[in-house]
């Protein structure tokens, strides 16, 4: 599959390239970042380098879209559809995203999540997205509950990472779901 470029209002959602490397570099030097989702820690350029090939792997054999948001030139977030399937009916994959220190609390996951949202039910004929975050992510969860996502539940111990594994919240969002946010549980 070849990259897509998305736009939004304001932004632009590009597949990260060789140019992006220092920006997601210095993005994923971000505590935050490291704490709440898989990358490494700490996080070296070669990393980043090694991300923006994965990134070109992952187009090319259809099995993740991943894109860099940019607002005016700078980097604010990266966000993704992971672990893409195909399935009889219709496939699923998991959207994950990570916000820069400096964009957080402008809408800008939301924004760009809306975008590759409607890509994945839209171009990509997906059945299901789901979200999963570690638990105690609200950030997260409050973006995935304002793009409709329905809260599904709590998985002991379903997430891994470089730290181990941990408690995840899991939601879930369908092409039919009217997309108008729920209360959640963890949330409320």
């Amino acid at each position: 599959m070849e990259p897509v470029t998305l736009t939004t209002e304001r932004l632009v959602l590009r597949a990260p390239d060789a140019s992006d490397v220092d920006a997601i570099t210095e993005a994923c030097q971000d505590p935050e970042i490291q704490r709440w989702t898989t990358i490494p820690s700490p996080y070296s350029r070669a990393d980043a380098e090694d991300f923006v090939r994965l990134i070109g792997e992952w187009w090319a054999d259809g099995s993740q879209t991943v894109w860099a948001a940019y607002r005016e030139g700078e980097l604010v977030a990266s966000i993704g559809l992971h672990h893409i399937t195909d399935a009889v009916g219709g496939g699923h994959a998991e959207l994950g995203f990570w916000v820069t220190a400096s964009a957080r609390g402008n809408g800008y996951v939301v924004e760009a999540a809306r975008a590759v949202v409607d890509h994945g039910f839209g171009e990509l004929g997906l059945a299901r997205i789901v979200w999963r975050a570690v638990l105690g992510n609200v950030p997260s969860a409050r973006a995935a509950r304002a793009l409709g996502f329905r809260y599904e539940g709590l998985s002991r111990q379903g997430l891994t990472s470089r730290r181990g594994r941990d408690d995840g919240w899991v939601a879930g969002l369908l092409p039919t779901d009217d997309r108008t946010p729920v209360p959640w549980p963890v949330l409320d």
